[in-house]
């Protein structure tokens, strides 16, 4: 005979933007875990979700809350407050706080990310860096656990949370279970496999921008940068201090992520060796183009193309 259920009760922040597929996609997640712990254990643990709309009147006690993504350009100003607070408050009465995507703005906002490793979609990492100095933001992890918060990069990272919320509250045989079921592959996974190279063009530096024209035209060259400074027509230094400013990038950096990008396409979109998509992007050393390939996308070139391209093969 089972002995009684303990529940775990999570609070699943629905507010108007939120990314709908999201919260009723964990509340599948957690139902399917509930189901496989009642099945298999003597001592089952049952997650209760919880849909919060309205954050100033709901004050029952929460062993996790979620902020989930948000598919507007931003929450708005007024509901990231109720948010802020709300997140506060729980965290305070020993709530593990969890965000995914754009919930990790309302969370920084509350000060509770302040010097810890944070992570959000990619494509706001650049607005959030600014938005919250504080932070150590690595952009390029797709969950990051750090105990009492958790963080989860992409829109659909609420899968990678979910099974992280389950191994945690129920073991890792129900995770796995569940990852089997949902066929969610449980292993780790990093944003850098999906993100993509959109340099700031908009910066207003017109001397900055014309040697990033130069090099999209000419990437596959051995571009130095010294050629980079002439095409600038500035100072050595200035154009190092004025390239970082504008782009994010050292000089060197932004070409390498530039020729690692054409690479990602290639290596998608073709049949080709990656021997001979390394030298058409501008590496004629196989090994340091390799090495620079697994340091910014976190793959191999043969990982890559398994995992991206249509035919999925080829070496």
């Amino acid at each position: 005979m089972k002995n009684t259920q303990r529940e775990v009760t999570i609070g699943l922040a629905a507010h108007p933007d939120a990314q709908q597929s999201a919260i009723h996609g964990l509340r599948d997640l957690f139902s399917v875990a509930n189901r496989l712990q009642w099945e298999k254990s003597d001592r089952p643990q049952k997650i209760e979700t919880q849909l919060i709309q309205d954050f100033t009147r709901f004050d029952r006690h929460l062993d996790t809350l979620i902020l989930p993504p948000s598919l507007g350009p931003q929450t708005k100003v007024t509901q990231e407050e109720a948010l802020v607070s709300w997140a506060q408050h729980h965290h305070k009465r020993g709530a593990l706080v969890c965000s995914i995507c754009a919930g990790a703005f309302p969370l920084a906002a509350s000060g509770l990310l302040d010097g810890r490793q944070a992570t959000t979609h990619w494509a706001l990492a650049e607005e959030f860096a600014a938005r919250f100095p504080k932070v150590r933001l690595q952009s390029e992890r797709l969950l990051i656990d750090d105990g009492d918060i958790i963080t989860a990069g992409g829109l659909m990272a609420w899968t990678d949370l979910g099974l992280r919320l389950i191994a945690r509250f129920m073991g890792p045989s129900t995770m796995l279970d569940v990852a089997r079921f949902f066929l969610i592959d449980p292993g780790e996974r990093a944003q850098s496999f999906y993100s993509s190279f959109s340099p700031s063009l908009n910066h207003g530096d017109e001397a900055i921008l014309r040697v990033q024209h130069w090099a999209q035209e000419n990437y596959r060259d051995p571009i130095t940068v010294s050629d980079m400074t002439r095409v600038a027509r500035l100072e050595l230094r200035t154009f190092g201090r004025r390239f970082q400013s504008a782009t994010g990038f050292s000089p060197s950096e932004y070409l390498q992520h530039l020729r690692i990008a054409k690479a990602k396409e290639r290596l998608e979109l073709s049949h080709e060796s990656v021997e001979r998509i390394a030298h058409g992007v501008g590496y004629m050393d196989i090994s340091a183009f390799r090495r620079m390939f697994h340091k910014i996308v976190g793959l191999s070139p043969v990982e890559y193309r398994r995992r991206f391209s249509p035919g999925g093969a080829g070496d």
